[in-house]
């Protein structure tokens, strides 16, 4: 222990700092990983860790959040320590460090705005099947005399749903295109 207090005492004060800074800010990022990835932790840099009104912002998430400064302080940090053997000038290397900090935390905002695009709402609605095309899965009758079964995809995923015509008998078999909805969950469906 004597020797790592003896080998922070004998760095430049500068240099020092941005080792006080990297290794505390690494070791939450690790902490705050391992929770997250055991489940324990649910934040997700969307909230700001303070109280305030930041509504009515377009972003996906808050500027200020441990998370943004624990980032910040990673990239400000290491690469402090990492450049200041090559920059001797210290406002240089201080204006570096800061604007790769910066760049630690806009490359978690584009990490975090790139996965919340891959989030979609599959929610079903009826409403989408209006001009698709169907196949019949159990004979409609004619003139609304009765109902049958359409098979249709939507998204990806096969729907089976109730179905009326207007016209002529539909086979099963016979593909078809939804011209309307009626009462919520009966399609109408003509002939191709």
């Amino acid at each position: 222990m004597d020797t790592v207090l003896e080998f922070f005492n004998e760095m430049e004060p500068m240099l020092r700092t941005f080792w006080y800074v990297a290794i505390p800010a690494s070791i939450i990022f690790i902490l705050q990983t391992a929770l997250t990835f055991l489940g324990v932790d649910a934040n997700d840099g969307v909230d700001a860790d303070f109280d305030s009104d930041l509504e009515g912002t377009d972003a996906p998430f808050q500027l200020f959040s441990l998370r943004n400064l624990i980032n910040f302080m990673i990239g400000f940090g290491w690469s402090g320590v990492s450049l200041f053997p090559h920059i001797s000038n210290r406002i240089l290397l201080v204006a570096v460090a800061t604007a790769i900090g910066l760049s630690f935390v806009f490359l978690f905002f584009y990490i975090i705005k790139t996965l919340l695009k891959l989030g979609e709402n599959n929610s079903f609605r009826i409403e989408e099947t209006i001009g698709k095309l169907a196949q019949v899965y159990l004979k409609i009758p004619a003139n609304k005399s009765g109902r049958g079964k359409v098979q249709l995809s939507i998204r990806g995923s096969y729907r089976e749903m109730d179905a009326m015509t207007e016209g002529e008998e539909l086979a099963t078999g016979a593909q078809v295109k939804i011209t309307r909805v009626e009462s919520g969950s009966i399609l109408f469906v003509e002939s191709l």
